[in-house]
Order: C-alpha cells, then sequence, then structure tokens
C-alpha cells in the first residue's frame, strides 16, 4: 500500500499563515518558520491590545469628567461619591458623552452629587 502524504492540508496551513503575515517587512512575510513565529506573535500582541483598548477609553472618560469637573469648581472623585450616594447609576462613557456634548445635564448631575453628598 503507497504512502499517503499530508500536502494538502500543510498547503493551506502554510498559506494561510503566509497571508497572515502578509505586509510584515522581509522574511517574515516570506519564509514559512520566520512567518509562524511573526503570526503567532501579533496574535498575542492583538489579543493584549483588545484589552488595553478598554483601558485607555476608560482613562480618557476619567479625564474628560474631571476636567468637566474642575470647570464646574467639583472633583472626579467628589462627583463618584455624590452620584453613588444619590443612587445615580451611570456610567463613565455616558458621563463623559454628557461632559463634551451637553454641559447642561452635567451640570445638573453635578448638583444632585452635591446634594447627595
Amino acid at each position: 500500500m503507497p504512502r499517503t502524504t499530508y500536502a494538502v492540508p500543510s498547503r493551506k496551513r502554510r498559506k494561510r499563515v503566509l497571508r497572515q503575515a502578509k505586509g510584515y517587512r522581509g522574511n517574515r512575510s516570506k519564509l514559512i518558520r520566520v512567518a509562524y513565529d511573526a503570526v503567532d506573535r501579533a496574535m498575542a500582541n492583538a489579543y493584549v491590545g483588545r484589552k488595553q483598548k478598554k483601558r485607555q477609553y476608560r482613562r480618557l472618560w476619567t479625564v474628560r469628567i474631571n476636567a468637566a469637573c474642575r470647570a464646574a469648581d467639583f472633583k472626579y472623585s467628589w462627583l463618584i461619591d455624590g452620584l453613588t450616594k444619590a443612587g445615580i447609576e451611570i456610567n463613565r462613557k455616558v458621563l463623559a458623552e454628557l461632559a463634551v456634548n451637553d454641559p447642561a445635564a452635567f451640570t445638573q448631575l453635578i448638583e444632585q452629587a452635591k446634594a447627595a453628598r
């Protein structure tokens, strides 16, 4: 009985990896052994990057909220504390959006936080 090869799946796997490595610099996009390492590392960094993006957005929202609070002679920590005590559950993304696009509504939230503190 003749020996079979695993050529078709192997070629398919290699072509997929080289397609993923397209645009990489030098041999990282040409040679399969180097491309495997480059793609593995890229996938790992992409995973980490998706987590970091969430952190960076939350920091941005915090900075925007704090800037709007300081303009109203208030502190970010006082706002969060006051909203918690007032029972107002609003996330930082929405707070930052209000601070930038609707200052009147944000001022009302600050007043409610002051009253609750």
